[in-house]
C-alpha cells in the first residue's frame, strides 16, 4: 500500500514538472515589419536577409527539377541562388547570392566534394545535390 502511495506521489511530481501553461504570445500573430514592400496579398518578404534571386521565377513544386540536367539547372538563377544559399549555409561560400554560377561557386563545391569523400570535379552532380537537399 505505501509502495502505491509512493507510485504516485512520484506520478504526480514528475507530471507536475512536465506542465506548461500556454502563454498568449505563442497563439498571436507574428508582427510584420510595417515599412516590408507590400502587395494585394500582404508582406511580400519578412527574412532576415533578402536576395536577388528571392524573386526570381521557378516552379513552383520539386519535381521538374529532378528532371533537369545539372547544366540546364545551373542556368535558372532561382536554383543557383538556393545552391549558393545552402553552401553558405554549411560555411563552404562566402560570396554574394546572386544566381550566377561562378568560379566561386565552383570553389565551394570542390570543397564540399573534397570533405563529403565525392569525386572532386567542381560542377554540380547528383551526389552534390543530394548532399545539400537540392531536387
Amino acid at each position: 500500500m505505501k509502495l502505491f502511495a509512493l507510485l504516485m506521489v512520484a506520478l504526480l511530481v514528475t507530471s507536475e514538472a512536465h506542465a506548461f501553461i500556454l502563454d498568449e504570445e505563442v497563439f498571436s500573430q507574428k508582427s510584420y515589419d510595417s515599412l516590408a514592400p507590400r502587395d494585394e496579398y500582404g508582406p511580400l518578404h519578412q527574412g532576415k536577409a533578402f536576395n536577388s534571386t528571392d524573386l526570381a521565377p521557378r516552379y513552383h513544386v520539386r519535381f521538374p527539377y529532378y528532371f533537369k540536367a545539372p547544366e540546364q539547372l545551373i542556368l535558372e538563377p532561382a536554383y543557383v541562388g538556393a545552391l549558393q544559399r545552402d553552401l553558405h549555409r554549411l560555411g563552404y561560400y562566402c560570396g554574394p547570392i546572386d544566381g550566377f554560377f561562378s568560379v566561386e561557386v565552383s570553389d565551394a563545391i570542390a570543397h564540399l566534394q573534397k570533405n563529403y569523400s565525392m569525386r572532386v570535379t567542381g560542377t554540380l552532380t547528383d551526389p552534390v545535390r543530394r548532399a545539400l537537399h537540392l531536387p
